[in-house]
């Protein structure tokens, strides 16, 4: 069996991939991501909506890709993913974009997961963690077993 560890980390990757990929391309394709975005009806401080999608997907992408501040990260792409699904993938009549709603959905389930339980131990958070020591550990136990 493959130690929990491991796994966790492989969904952060998997999770962080999806974003980095994501903001790249919008900074390869600056004309073509604003246009597109005008076309769904963001007509007004398009720019300012271009910057900020990136920033959040470049950093959140690279939160979660080195398990650093991976709470903080995941928590601000749920909060990216939201009003973006809703203003991208709503159109149900489209069963590719119907595809698209659902999979994000998944997505904000996943990094709902990474908000609540952390980034597991192969992470930059796991090891900025301080450590127990023998002494804090028998005051613990004197606290648990009274």
């Amino acid at each position: 069996m493959i130690h929990p560890s491991y796994i966790s980390l492989i969904g952060r990757l998997l999770l962080g991939l999806i974003f980095m990929m994501s903001g790249f391309q919008k900074v390869a394709d600056p004309g073509g991501t604003q246009v597109f975005m005008q076309a769904m009806g963001i007509t007004w401080a398009t720019i300012l909506f271009y910057l900020g999608a990136i920033a959040i997907e470049l950093v959140g992408g690279v939160s979660l890709l080195l398990g650093l501040w991976s709470r903080i990260g995941a928590f601000l792409l749920v909060l990216f993913m939201i009003p973006t699904t809703w203003i991208f993938h709503s159109n149900f009549g489209d069963p590719n974009q119907t595809i698209h709603f659902m999979k994000n959905l998944a997505m904000v389930g996943g990094l709902l997961y990474v908000y609540v339980y952390g980034p597991g131990n192969l992470s930059i958070d796991a090891g900025m963690q301080p450590a127990i020591t023998t002494t804090d550990l028998a005051a613990m136990n004197k606290v648990v077993n009274q």
